[in-house]
């Protein structure tokens, strides 16, 4: 697969993973570090933008849905706030903490900060085992 293939099939696994679709980017980014060593940075930003575009996909969502009190992850975001949001990219955490930061309405810019930021952290620890 091409550099600019593999670059693409990593920005939609990334996405993907990111919203309620199970997915494995993790798996995709360390292939793509694998079949393109020389890609390390550009792997590692388009899989944190991806994953941090689809975990702004589920906050978007939390802005619609009708108030409920008993939304998954709504008690952590209410206790930390925005900070909460580095851990979105844990598995079956994430993505309810990401609705419930929309469903409260947390500060758009604060949350996308907390989520990149998380998000990059766990692809710098996959790429340092990749290469």
């Amino acid at each position: 697969m091409s550099e600019g293939a593999s670059l693409w099939a990593l920005f939609a696994s990334s996405f993907l993973a990111a919203t309620l679709l199970p997915g494995g980017s993790e798996v995709v980014l360390f292939g793509v570090l694998k079949l393109h060593p020389d890609e390390l940075v550009s792997a590692i930003g388009v899989a944190t933008l991806g994953n941090a575009l689809g975990g702004m996909s589920s906050y978007l969502i939390g802005r619609v849905i009708p108030p409920k009190t008993d939304l998954p992850g709504l008690p952590a975001v209410q206790k930390y706030g925005s900070p909460v949001l580095l851990l979105s990219w844990v598995p079956f955490i994430g993505d309810p903490l990401c609705v419930a930061a929309g469903w409260l309405r947390i500060n758009a810019v604060a949350a996308t900060a907390f989520i990149a930021a998380g998000k990059f952290a766990r692809y710098i620890a996959v790429a340092a085992i990749a290469v």
